[in-house]
Protein backbone atom coordinates (compact mmCIF):
# COMPACT_ATOMS: atom_id res chain seq x y z
CA UNK A 1 0.00 0.00 0.00
CA UNK A 2 1.26 3.48 -0.96
CA UNK A 3 2.46 5.79 1.89
CA UNK A 4 0.21 8.40 1.99
CA UNK A 5 1.71 10.56 4.61
CA UNK A 6 2.24 14.08 3.71
CA UNK A 7 5.64 15.28 3.23
CA UNK A 8 6.56 18.94 3.30
CA UNK A 9 6.83 18.66 -0.71
CA UNK A 10 3.13 17.66 -1.28
CA UNK A 11 1.88 20.01 1.53
CA UNK A 12 0.49 22.98 -0.49
CA UNK A 13 2.54 26.16 0.38
CA UNK A 14 1.92 28.67 3.35
CA UNK A 15 1.31 32.05 2.07
CA UNK A 16 3.82 34.43 2.51
CA UNK A 17 3.50 37.56 4.46
CA UNK A 18 3.60 40.44 2.30
CA UNK A 19 6.41 42.90 3.78
CA UNK A 20 5.07 45.35 5.85
CA UNK A 21 5.52 48.96 3.58
CA UNK A 22 7.89 51.03 4.99
CA UNK A 23 7.28 53.03 8.59
CA UNK A 24 6.71 56.32 7.50
CA UNK A 25 6.28 57.73 11.55
CA UNK A 26 8.97 60.14 11.92
CA UNK A 27 10.05 60.40 8.46
CA UNK A 28 10.42 63.95 7.31
CA UNK A 29 12.25 64.59 11.28
CA UNK A 30 14.50 62.27 10.93
CA UNK A 31 15.57 62.88 7.53
CA UNK A 32 15.41 66.63 8.57
CA UNK A 33 18.62 65.00 10.75
CA UNK A 34 17.71 67.19 14.63
CA UNK A 35 21.31 66.07 15.87
CA UNK A 36 23.24 68.60 13.38
CA UNK A 37 20.60 71.44 13.92
CA UNK A 38 23.07 72.59 16.71
CA UNK A 39 25.18 73.53 14.02
CA UNK A 40 22.76 75.83 12.97
CA UNK A 41 21.94 76.97 16.07
CA UNK A 42 25.03 77.63 17.94
CA UNK A 43 26.52 80.49 15.68
CA UNK A 44 22.98 82.20 15.63
CA UNK A 45 23.48 82.45 19.12
CA UNK A 46 26.92 83.64 19.73
CA UNK A 47 25.83 86.11 17.17
CA UNK A 48 22.78 87.24 19.28
CA UNK A 49 24.99 87.45 22.28
CA UNK A 50 27.15 89.56 21.15
CA UNK A 51 24.75 92.62 19.41
CA UNK A 52 23.44 91.53 23.06
CA UNK A 53 26.45 93.06 24.75
CA UNK A 54 26.45 96.06 22.65
CA UNK A 55 23.29 97.21 23.57
CA UNK A 56 22.11 95.93 20.14
CA UNK A 57 19.78 92.89 20.53
CA UNK A 58 16.71 93.07 18.01
CA UNK A 59 14.08 90.27 19.05
CA UNK A 60 12.89 90.10 15.70
CA UNK A 61 15.21 89.89 13.61
CA UNK A 62 17.44 87.57 15.65
CA UNK A 63 14.14 85.16 15.55
CA UNK A 64 14.07 85.67 11.70
CA UNK A 65 18.26 84.48 11.98
CA UNK A 66 17.43 81.92 13.80
CA UNK A 67 14.32 80.45 11.72
CA UNK A 68 16.74 80.71 8.93
CA UNK A 69 19.18 79.17 9.75
CA UNK A 70 17.73 76.13 10.50
CA UNK A 71 15.57 76.02 7.57
CA UNK A 72 18.73 76.29 5.69
CA UNK A 73 20.38 73.35 7.47
CA UNK A 74 17.17 71.15 7.06
CA UNK A 75 17.08 71.63 3.54
CA UNK A 76 20.96 71.17 2.93
CA UNK A 77 20.00 67.62 4.76
CA UNK A 78 17.28 66.72 2.51
CA UNK A 79 18.89 67.94 -0.96
CA UNK A 80 22.18 65.63 0.23
CA UNK A 81 19.48 62.56 1.36
CA UNK A 82 18.39 62.39 -2.32
CA UNK A 83 21.76 63.59 -4.01
CA UNK A 84 23.53 60.88 -1.93
CA UNK A 85 21.62 57.99 -2.78
CA UNK A 86 21.53 59.22 -6.42
CA UNK A 87 25.26 59.19 -6.71
CA UNK A 88 25.66 55.72 -5.02
CA UNK A 89 27.38 57.20 -1.73
CA UNK A 90 24.06 56.00 0.37
CA UNK A 91 23.67 52.47 -0.15
CA UNK A 92 22.71 49.51 1.88
CA UNK A 93 26.08 48.97 3.53
CA UNK A 94 25.97 52.34 5.16
CA UNK A 95 27.59 52.49 8.75
CA UNK A 96 25.97 55.66 9.36
CA UNK A 97 21.68 56.43 10.62
CA UNK A 98 18.97 55.45 7.84
CA UNK A 99 18.67 57.36 5.05
CA UNK A 100 14.95 57.63 3.83
CA UNK A 101 15.65 58.09 -0.08
CA UNK A 102 17.98 55.31 0.35
CA UNK A 103 15.69 53.11 1.92
CA UNK A 104 12.79 53.75 -0.37
CA UNK A 105 10.74 55.47 2.27
CA UNK A 106 10.81 58.48 -0.83
CA UNK A 107 11.23 59.23 -4.07
CA UNK A 108 14.68 61.42 -4.63
CA UNK A 109 12.03 63.94 -6.19
CA UNK A 110 10.03 63.93 -3.12
CA UNK A 111 12.75 64.48 -1.11
CA UNK A 112 14.41 67.37 -3.72
CA UNK A 113 11.09 69.13 -3.42
CA UNK A 114 10.65 69.14 0.01
CA UNK A 115 14.36 70.70 -0.04
CA UNK A 116 12.97 73.23 -2.41
CA UNK A 117 10.07 74.36 0.47
CA UNK A 118 12.54 74.32 3.07
CA UNK A 119 15.11 76.73 1.28
CA UNK A 120 11.70 78.89 0.30
CA UNK A 121 11.00 79.12 3.67
CA UNK A 122 14.05 79.86 4.96
CA UNK A 123 14.31 82.60 2.12
CA UNK A 124 10.80 83.88 2.92
CA UNK A 125 11.95 84.08 6.85
CA UNK A 126 14.50 86.31 5.36
CA UNK A 127 12.29 88.78 3.60
CA UNK A 128 12.04 91.30 7.11
CA UNK A 129 16.21 90.94 7.36
CA UNK A 130 16.62 91.96 4.10
CA UNK A 131 14.52 94.78 4.15
CA UNK A 132 16.24 95.65 7.40
CA UNK A 133 20.06 94.95 6.36
CA UNK A 134 19.77 95.67 2.78
CA UNK A 135 22.20 93.99 -0.33
CA UNK A 136 24.22 91.99 1.57
CA UNK A 137 21.96 90.14 3.57
CA UNK A 138 20.06 89.27 0.33
CA UNK A 139 23.68 88.24 -0.97
CA UNK A 140 24.47 86.32 2.02
CA UNK A 141 20.92 84.73 1.96
CA UNK A 142 21.41 83.78 -1.39
CA UNK A 143 24.82 82.18 -1.65
CA UNK A 144 23.87 80.24 1.95
CA UNK A 145 20.94 79.09 -0.28
CA UNK A 146 23.07 77.84 -3.05
CA UNK A 147 26.03 76.57 -0.90
CA UNK A 148 23.14 74.32 0.77
CA UNK A 149 22.05 73.22 -3.07
CA UNK A 150 25.90 72.41 -4.07
CA UNK A 151 26.45 70.50 -0.98
CA UNK A 152 26.03 67.20 -2.34
CA UNK A 153 24.37 68.53 -6.25
CA UNK A 154 26.07 69.46 -9.58
CA UNK A 155 29.55 68.13 -11.36
CA UNK A 156 31.26 70.09 -8.87
CA UNK A 157 29.70 68.90 -5.63
CA UNK A 158 31.28 70.44 -2.27
CA UNK A 159 31.32 67.29 -0.64
CA UNK A 160 32.69 65.48 -3.29
CA UNK A 161 35.46 67.79 -4.14
CA UNK A 162 36.95 67.85 -0.76
CA UNK A 163 35.64 71.48 -0.30
CA UNK A 164 32.80 70.96 2.34
CA UNK A 165 35.07 71.30 5.19
CA UNK A 166 36.01 74.82 4.33
CA UNK A 167 32.27 75.61 3.33
CA UNK A 168 31.27 74.68 7.04
CA UNK A 169 34.25 76.22 8.25
CA UNK A 170 33.15 79.76 6.98
CA UNK A 171 29.43 79.94 7.06
CA UNK A 172 28.89 77.78 10.32
CA UNK A 173 31.01 80.33 11.93
CA UNK A 174 32.35 83.87 11.12
CA UNK A 175 29.38 84.14 8.21
CA UNK A 176 26.70 83.40 10.74
CA UNK A 177 27.30 85.02 13.21
CA UNK A 178 28.75 87.81 11.31
CA UNK A 179 24.85 87.82 9.81
CA UNK A 180 23.38 87.63 12.91
CA UNK A 181 24.95 90.29 14.61
CA UNK A 182 24.66 92.63 11.80
CA UNK A 183 20.99 92.00 10.76
CA UNK A 184 20.52 93.21 14.37
CA UNK A 185 23.87 96.36 15.01
CA UNK A 186 23.53 96.92 11.17
CA UNK A 187 27.34 97.45 12.03
CA UNK A 188 29.76 94.81 11.75
CA UNK A 189 33.40 95.49 13.81
CA UNK A 190 35.99 92.91 12.50
CA UNK A 191 36.29 91.20 15.86
CA UNK A 192 32.75 89.69 15.04
CA UNK A 193 33.28 87.40 12.76
CA UNK A 194 36.70 86.09 14.35
CA UNK A 195 34.20 85.14 17.46
CA UNK A 196 32.78 83.14 15.02
CA UNK A 197 35.91 80.89 14.30
CA UNK A 198 35.10 79.20 17.45
CA UNK A 199 31.55 77.39 16.70
CA UNK A 200 32.97 77.14 13.11
CA UNK A 201 35.72 75.03 14.01
CA UNK A 202 32.96 72.62 15.68
CA UNK A 203 30.97 72.45 13.17
CA UNK A 204 33.37 71.27 10.67
CA UNK A 205 34.69 68.59 13.73
CA UNK A 206 30.71 67.15 13.12
CA UNK A 207 31.42 66.75 9.29
CA UNK A 208 35.17 65.17 9.54
CA UNK A 209 33.62 62.54 12.12
CA UNK A 210 31.30 61.59 9.54
CA UNK A 211 33.93 61.53 6.81
CA UNK A 212 36.16 59.27 9.15
CA UNK A 213 33.62 56.86 9.86
CA UNK A 214 32.31 56.51 6.30
CA UNK A 215 35.72 57.06 4.57
CA UNK A 216 35.20 53.11 3.03
CA UNK A 217 31.79 54.21 1.39
CA UNK A 218 32.84 57.53 0.55
CA UNK A 219 35.97 56.51 -1.56
CA UNK A 220 33.74 53.22 -3.18
CA UNK A 221 31.41 56.27 -4.45
CA UNK A 222 34.46 58.32 -5.40
CA UNK A 223 33.19 61.02 -2.89
CA UNK A 224 36.60 62.91 -2.67
CA UNK A 225 36.35 64.06 0.98
CA UNK A 226 39.64 65.27 2.60
CA UNK A 227 40.04 62.04 4.77
CA UNK A 228 39.18 59.84 1.29
CA UNK A 229 42.00 62.19 -0.10
CA UNK A 230 44.42 62.02 2.84
CA UNK A 231 43.75 58.72 4.61
CA UNK A 232 41.91 58.45 7.76
CA UNK A 233 44.71 59.62 10.03
CA UNK A 234 44.55 62.86 8.38
CA UNK A 235 40.74 63.35 9.29
CA UNK A 236 41.65 62.58 12.74
CA UNK A 237 44.05 64.99 12.96
CA UNK A 238 42.04 67.30 11.39
CA UNK A 239 38.86 66.81 13.99
CA UNK A 240 42.04 67.76 16.68
CA UNK A 241 43.09 71.00 14.86
CA UNK A 242 39.59 71.77 14.86
CA UNK A 243 38.96 71.32 18.85
CA UNK A 244 42.08 73.19 19.24
CA UNK A 245 41.04 75.92 17.40
CA UNK A 246 38.18 76.45 19.45
CA UNK A 247 39.98 76.34 22.34
CA UNK A 248 42.20 79.34 21.03
CA UNK A 249 39.51 81.47 19.75
CA UNK A 250 38.05 82.12 23.41
CA UNK A 251 41.29 83.02 24.81
CA UNK A 252 43.17 84.95 22.12
CA UNK A 253 40.07 87.19 22.23
CA UNK A 254 40.20 87.70 26.24
CA UNK A 255 44.15 87.82 25.46
CA UNK A 256 43.46 90.91 22.77
CA UNK A 257 40.64 92.36 24.39
CA UNK A 258 41.38 92.25 28.35
CA UNK A 259 37.68 91.33 28.72
CA UNK A 260 34.99 88.89 29.12
CA UNK A 261 36.87 86.65 30.86
CA UNK A 262 33.87 84.04 31.37
CA UNK A 263 34.44 83.37 27.76
CA UNK A 264 37.57 81.42 29.34
CA UNK A 265 35.68 78.96 30.27
CA UNK A 266 34.47 77.86 26.31
CA UNK A 267 37.85 77.50 26.02
CA UNK A 268 37.86 74.79 29.19
CA UNK A 269 35.13 73.44 28.10
CA UNK A 270 36.29 72.64 24.65
CA UNK A 271 40.17 71.53 25.71
CA UNK A 272 38.51 69.06 28.67
CA UNK A 273 35.73 67.04 26.38
CA UNK A 274 37.29 67.56 22.92
CA UNK A 275 40.37 65.52 23.85
CA UNK A 276 38.03 62.65 25.01
CA UNK A 277 36.01 62.43 21.53
CA UNK A 278 39.30 62.81 19.79
CA UNK A 279 40.55 59.97 21.87
CA UNK A 280 37.52 57.68 20.90
CA UNK A 281 37.72 58.86 17.15
CA UNK A 282 41.83 57.88 16.80
CA UNK A 283 40.83 54.54 18.16
CA UNK A 284 37.94 52.74 16.89
CA UNK A 285 36.23 52.39 13.60
CA UNK A 286 33.35 50.74 15.14
CA UNK A 287 29.95 52.44 13.64
CA UNK A 288 28.18 51.58 17.10
CA UNK A 289 30.85 54.29 18.80
CA UNK A 290 30.73 56.94 16.61
CA UNK A 291 27.31 57.22 15.26
CA UNK A 292 26.95 59.16 19.04
CA UNK A 293 30.37 60.42 18.37
CA UNK A 294 28.58 62.84 16.03
CA UNK A 295 25.81 63.67 18.43
CA UNK A 296 28.02 64.46 21.11
CA UNK A 297 30.76 66.44 18.96
CA UNK A 298 27.32 68.40 18.02
CA UNK A 299 26.37 68.86 21.64
CA UNK A 300 29.73 70.00 22.28
CA UNK A 301 29.53 73.06 19.77
CA UNK A 302 26.36 74.07 21.20
CA UNK A 303 27.43 73.46 25.15
CA UNK A 304 30.51 75.41 23.77
CA UNK A 305 28.33 78.15 22.41
CA UNK A 306 26.08 78.24 25.26
CA UNK A 307 29.01 79.36 27.96
CA UNK A 308 30.83 81.80 24.99
CA UNK A 309 28.01 83.52 25.04
CA UNK A 310 26.73 84.03 28.63
CA UNK A 311 30.63 84.61 29.15
CA UNK A 312 30.37 87.50 26.84
CA UNK A 313 27.21 88.86 27.83
CA UNK A 314 27.25 88.39 31.90
CA UNK A 315 31.45 89.44 32.33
Amino acid sequence: MADLTPTPASLPAAATPSPEPPRRRGLWLDAARPKTLPAAIAPVLVGVALAAEQGAFHALAAACALLGAVLIQIGTNFSNDAEDFVRGADTEARKGPLRATAAGLVTPGQMRAAAAVAFGLAFASGIYLIVRGGWPILALGLAAIASGYAYTKGRYALAYTGLADLFVLVFFGPVAVAGTFYVQALTLPLWVPVAGLGPGFLATAILLANNVRDVEEDRAADKRTLVVRFGRPVGVRLYNACISGAVVVPASLYLVARAHPGILAASVLAALLGRRLTRTLSTTSDPAVLNPLLGKTAGLLFLYSAVFALGWVLT
